[in-house]
């Protein structure tokens, strides 16, 4: 019998509804789903890995077939290292799609055998990205019902004076 496993990747800085909705979307296609939070040293972000380690693990709880791992360096030299067929990504919006397909012709040129799988999240969570729910909430507002709970009061120990 054949086991698929995908790999989701991203920074998750922070996690939001977006991701975990992809997130159980992608426990239900694949028999594993192995969400990758890449360490990039160009990027900046909020929270150190270890918390998106922790946001995520919190978020994900009770899927039985889903776990955690950090990368850095190239995705498809990830997916071998896991034994992974597929490589999941959400799209949001047609901005996304010319991003993510341009990343997914060079990984298949890379690593012809990995497959791509492009999901759309929920429609309530098509506009909401990490960049966005940070942005946002350093400004003043209020980011409910856009990440949990427990994402909002990390949010309030890393940006002070801030919104909810």
């Amino acid at each position: 019998m054949n086991t698929v496993k995908a790999i989701y990747p991203g920074s998750f800085d922070p996690v939001t509804n977006g991701h975990l909705d992809l997130i159980a979307r992608g426990a239900k296609i694949f028999d594993h789903l192995v969400v990758a939070i890449l360490r990039n040293s160009h990027k900046n972000p909020l929270f150190t890995v270890e918390e998106r380690v922790e946001m995520l693990t919190e978020g994900m709880a009770g899927f039985g077939n889903v776990s955690i791992a950090t990368f850095d360096g190239l995705l498809v030299d990830f997916a071998q290292e896991q034994n992974a067929q597929a490589v999941m990504r959400g799209i949001r919006a047609i901005s996304d799609y010319e991003y993510e397909l341009q990343m997914a012709l060079m990984n298949r040129r890379l690593a012809p055998e990995l497959e791509t799988i492009f999901l759309m999240p929920d429609a309530k969570y098509s506009f909401v990205s990490s960049r966005l729910v940070k942005e946002v909430f350093e400004l003043g507002g209020s980011v409910k019902g856009l990440v949990p709970e427990f994402v909002i009061e990390r949010l309030k120990q890393h940006v002070p004076k801030s919104g909810i």
